[in-house]
């Protein structure tokens, strides 16, 4: 599986979470090396960096200033889903490392 210059968008998340449908996130992928700058809705910038296996799963971590002019942190899983369509839907588990330390779960589609 390979994200380089994919674009998605959130479908659903926790209430804890702090993006939404307005947040576009765009993917770089070199070899298992994945990268990602993101904006819209609540986040100002956002960024992360993560790690690609053999079936398309992310370890990644990410960080992000939010509306408030926050800067927040965090770790997310992602396992990826092929739509009917051919597009990548991703389901999320993540969690804070800054803030409150919560955990949620959003999913992603390709747009």
């Amino acid at each position: 599986m390979n994200y380089h210059n994919k674009k998605f968008r959130p479908v659903s998340n926790t209430p804890n979470g702090e993006t939404s449908e307005e947040t576009i996130f765009h993917y770089k992928q070199e070899g298992n090396i994945l990268t990602c700058t993101y904006s819209g809705g609540q986040i100002k910038s956002g960024q992360l960096i993560g790690l690609v296996d053999e079936a398309g799963n992310i370890d990644m971590r990410y960080h992000q200033v939010n509306g408030k002019g926050e800067l927040m942190t965090g770790t997310c899983q992602s396992t990826p889903e092929i739509l009917p369509d051919g597009r990548i839907r991703l389901h999320e588990t993540w969690q804070w490392t800054s803030g409150d330390q919560s955990k949620g779960d959003s999913v992603l589609e390709e747009i």
